[in-house]
């Protein structure tokens, strides 16, 4: 009896510190046996036993109990926490699995079907896809689709975090995504899968017979380590700057010194920063920030007891320089992984713009490693670049992208190629759209007429039909005379403004604008997946997580 005062208090005191209850218009009151308020991560639920006093206000319950399963177990208490502690000696303690269970099992329900139908009545979606590992060696597979809703705001949605315990067969995976696709009643209206350069994943697109495009951000990460790792000199200054990080960040004396050093300066206290090896971006942070601090640096490593060999001035000179020729891939990799904004147009031009980034900055490399960094990087971009363009998805985007059409391609080739492409499209949309009129019936013609004046005449109009290929190439050569806008302007507003004047090309335009650069969306989704399931939660079932996720990037 003790034990059970003992942990009724233990949740009184949590809830009073977690939660206040305030009233509005979208509270209810519940008499006996219905929930009342949580506590933990989730640790207690409360009924009312005696009194219909208590109220629970529904969507702040399902808020608070995402926000819990999405960090690490602790909350914030809200603003506006008022005390209810004459409440709570009316409440006994419940199990609390069944009834969160039954919650969020009724809220996933919704939220899908709401979802659902916002999908369906988008015009086409591309969807990305990656797997992922728990802490428990578990292997899941996410997809995330991307549309364009009727008030032309780019949408992104969670369809599902399937748990994949069969073999990462390509055979397997398009089995799965089949089946995704199918229960969201969307496979007619996928234009393009985006997921990494993996074997599988690229053979399980073929195998469902959709377009396919390699994450940008992927092949960037590839490009520039394939780069680096090509310069031997650079290769062992990563490698000297690598120890000298992980020193700073495992020695509590020296991160002190560090730190005491920075002050006497009077230079901001910053942290140096490791690389991870999955993530180029990490690299070119590192030595950002290690030859930002190199004077601090060097005075630390002078005055503490460590055999490490810092860096020497023509090292930092050789960082220097690579920094220089890496800052421009470092801006495109943070760019092209936005969400909110129409970002697969731009791959075809960022390429460009890299390109002439290169060229600008081979005027000021002196140092024979950042030469050799520049001639790999500038080879390997320009087959890259080539690859894109041939890519009838990414063509027809920066097309549809009234920011860039012509200015995006390097090659006038490949552009001519795609202005053919989008011509042929177009072609197609009118032809599905516009049905023939039918001329007038034998009977028709062959009636006397008190006017016959104009017989011959409207027998030859009615005769006459519309050539959907003409009314493309007049649609196409219309639009791309057209000057473009500019890049800070928002290309979906520039459509709904156009959309009468080029109807058919809006058509595409939203079938192709929504397609994503990379498949960062989902690597955020797993971020989530990662903080739900921690090592204190490993016993989570994995229909559970795969709603808590859904309700976490969906709400």
């Amino acid at each position: 009896m003790r034990q059970r005062m003992r942990q009724v208090r233990r949740a009184k005191r949590r809830a009073d510190a977690c939660i206040g209850l305030r009233e509005s218009r979208d509270r209810y009151s519940y008499r006996i046996g219905h929930v009342t308020c949580i506590s933990g991560a989730p640790n207690c639920v409360y009924k009312e036993a005696h009194t219909s006093t208590g109220f629970i206000y529904q969507k702040q319950f399902l808020n608070i109990y995402q926000r819990l399963t999405n960090s690490s177990g602790i909350m914030e208490p809200p603003p506006a926490k008022r005390k209810v502690s004459a409440v709570w000696d009316h409440f006994d303690l419940l199990s609390e699995n069944k009834t969160i269970k039954q919650m969020v099992a009724k809220k996933y329900e919704e939220e899908k079907e709401r979802v659902k139908m916002e999908v369906q009545q988008a015009v086409a979606v591309s969807i990305t896809a990656d797997m992922w590992t728990s802490v428990n060696m578990e292997a899941y597979l996410a997809l995330t689709c991307h549309y364009i809703n009727e008030n032309l705001q780019l949408c992104t949605s969670v369809l599902g975090v399937k748990y994949f315990p069969q073999s990462h067969t390509a055979d397997n995976l398009a089995q799965v995504k089949r089946g995704m696709m199918e229960d969201w009643a969307i496979t007619n209206k996928v234009k393009c899968f985006v997921t990494d350069a993996a074997p599988n994943m690229i053979a399980s697109t073929r195998q469902l017979q959709i377009r396919h495009s390699i994450c940008i951000a992927h092949s960037l990460n590839l490009l520039v380590r394939k780069s680096c790792d090509q310069v031997p000199t650079l290769t062992s200054i990563r490698h000297k700057a690598r120890n000298i990080v992980t020193y700073f960040r495992s020695s509590t004396t020296a991160k002190e010194k560090l730190a005491q050093v920075q002050q006497q300066m009077g230079r901001p206290t910053l942290k140096l920063i490791n690389e991870v090896p999955t993530r180029w971006n990490s690299t070119y942070e590192m030595l950002s920030r290690l030859h930002d601090e190199r004077e601090p640096v060097w005075v630390s490593l002078a005055s503490l007891n460590t055999v490490l060999t810092p860096l020497t001035a023509d090292e930092y000179t050789i960082i220097g320089e690579t920094l220089l020729v890496l800052a421009p891939f470092h801006q495109a990799t943070v760019e092209l992984s936005e969400e909110r904004r129409v970002s697969g147009s731009k791959v075809i031009p960022m390429m460009k713009m890299l390109y002439f980034a290169l060229e600008r900055s081979a005027l000021t490399l002196h140092t024979q490693a950042a030469i050799h960094l520049h001639e790999h990087l500038k080879h390997r971009v320009t087959d890259t670049a080539s690859n894109l363009e041939s890519l009838s998805v990414m063509t027809l985007a920066t097309l549809l992208d009234p920011r860039f059409k012509s200015l995006g391609f390097r090659s006038s080739s490949k552009f001519n190629e795609a202005v053919t492409r989008l011509r042929s499209e177009c072609a197609s949309v009118i032809g599905r759209t516009n049905e023939p009129q039918p001329g007038p019936s034998s009977q028709q013609l062959s009636a006397p007429t008190s006017d016959n004046l104009w017989q011959d005449f409207d027998i030859e109009v009615g005769r006459q039909t519309t050539s959907a290929t003409a009314d493309a190439i007049q649609e196409v050569q219309r639009y791309l005379a057209e000057g473009n806008i500019a890049r800070s302007q928002d290309p979906l507003k520039y459509w709904d403004n156009h959309k009468s004047l080029y109807p058919n090309l809006f058509n595409l335009a939203l079938q192709f604008l929504c397609t994503p650069a990379s498949s960062v969306p989902c690597e955020r989704v797993f971020s989530a997946a990662g903080e739900i399931v921690s090592k204190k939660r490993n016993r989570l079932n994995f229909k559970t997580l795969e709603k808590l996720i859904f309700l976490n990037k969906n709400l």
